[in-house]
């Protein structure tokens, strides 16, 4: 099962961030300013080798009245000419093209101009390990596609495209590289201290934007970090595997993608596997990795619902939840489990899935959440020192 779309009732809300906007009929020329319906355009820049994949991402594109497609290119040269005349807010990428294939043009686009881009990758492992080499360069998420059957596949990653697109577009963004050599931003204020024991395990959803976001959290944490972590990211079972084993190369602690009947472990990130939940059992003193097809009704596949509500009921007060960008609905039943067994949570970008939550557990005050503006800016493993310590924890500024 390749991953799914967001909720769709995740894109209907009119897009907040300040995006750069062009012509709405001239594809060939930044233009001025121009209002599309619902808000400000957000540009497109398309670059494929592929002709019928050129027109089939822009058609699908400009289905959405608040995207506007600049431009298409036929090849990494092309396109870094047309970024650079151009200005886009948004970059399509594919990986394999003639002259200067994706990698190349996407190395040349950090350097010069960075913004987002979305890589278009095949759903093969070779496909997945180029993509996750994008991802260190600075790409901000992917769209998986399967060579097989373009045809019938372009249809399924319709809205799931102009889902990332709008996720995306207006983003800061840096190789990993740059990002790995910032240090964390210093606390701004502070939170209440903790009222319950020592945190247990860590469960973490992510999906648009997030594999870069991990890589920098999860490098920042020591070999020794006291805790497990179990992490959902939205990702097809061809991918899943490389990318647990592109993070262990780069982290002090060990990452893997999870396996049925794995036990859990403190200094040990698992990767829930693509096309698979992953649930938790106790045994003895023990804790196990349960890995299923049901419930085969969700939007997702892993789910972080699904792993975030078998987090709380194991380990109860000792879970902390985290969620990243881009979930969409994914991780809100999770994230409000958590918080009815008073654990701890989490939030990359928290301030509407703080509402969210609160509303259906009909909470009015919110002195029980942590709410971090950037949590890619912060060191994990210090928060759960200070809440460990029952010390004041950390809330972040403004974007």
């Amino acid at each position: 099962m390749t991953t799914g779309p967001n909720s769709p009732s995740g894109s209907s809300q009119p897009p907040r961030r300040p995006w750069s906007t062009g012509a709405s009929g001239d594809q060939s020329s930044p233009g001025p300013p121009s209002d599309g319906p619902g808000g400000k355009l957000i540009r497109v820049l398309v670059v494929d080798d592929s002709s019928f994949m050129r027109q089939s991402l822009k058609r699908m594109l400009e289905t959405d009245p608040q995207i506007e497609v600049v431009a298409t290119a036929r090849d990494g040269l092309d396109g870094l000419e047309k970024v650079q005349k151009l200005n886009p807010d948004v970059v399509t990428l594919d990986v394999e093209m003639p002259r200067l294939d994706g990698l190349g043009a996407l190395a040349r686009i950090m350097a010069t101009s960075p913004r987002p881009v979305i890589m278009i990758s095949s759903l093969t492992t070779e496909g997945a390990k180029a993509t996750l080499s994008a991802l260190d360069l600075g790409a901000v998420d992917f769209i998986p596609k399967d060579l097989g059957r373009a045809g019938q596949d372009i249809v399924t990653i319709h809205q799931q495209l102009i889902e990332k697109v709008k996720a995306v577009a207006g983003r800061r963004v840096r190789s990993f590289l740059t990002r790995a050599r910032r240090r964390p931003t210093a606390p701004t204020a502070a939170m209440p201290s903790v009222r319950t024991g020592d945190v247990g395990l860590v469960a973490v959803g992510a999906s648009t934007g997030g594999p870069p976001a991990l890589q920098t959290i999860l490098t920042r944490l020591p070999a020794d970090f006291p805790a497990p972590l179990v992490v959902v990211q939205h990702m097809p079972p061809a991918f899943t595997g490389p990318f647990a084993q592109r993070l262990d190369s780069v982290c002090a602690l060990t990452v893997r993608e999870a396996g049925h009947g794995q036990e859990l472990r403190s200094g040990e990130a698992l990767i829930a596997p693509g096309g698979k939940h992953l649930t938790l059992q106790r045994r003895g003193t023990r804790v196990q990795v349960v890995l299923a097809d049901e419930p085969a009704q969700t939007l997702h596949r892993p789910s972080a619902d699904v792993m975030m509500t078998s987090a709380a009921t194991t380990y109860r007060q000792r879970c902390l939840g985290v969620i990243l960008t881009g979930m969409g609905h994914d991780g809100q039943e999770g994230m409000a489990a958590i918080k009815r067994v008073q654990g701890r949570t989490l939030a990359q970008e928290g301030e509407e899935l703080n509402r969210i939550v609160n509303e259906m557990l009909g909470v009015q005050e919110e002195q029980d959440w942590v709410l971090l503006a950037d949590l890619i800016e912060y060191d994990l493993y210090e928060v759960l020192q200070r809440w460990q310590e029952g010390m004041p924890s950390l809330q972040g500024g403004g974007h």
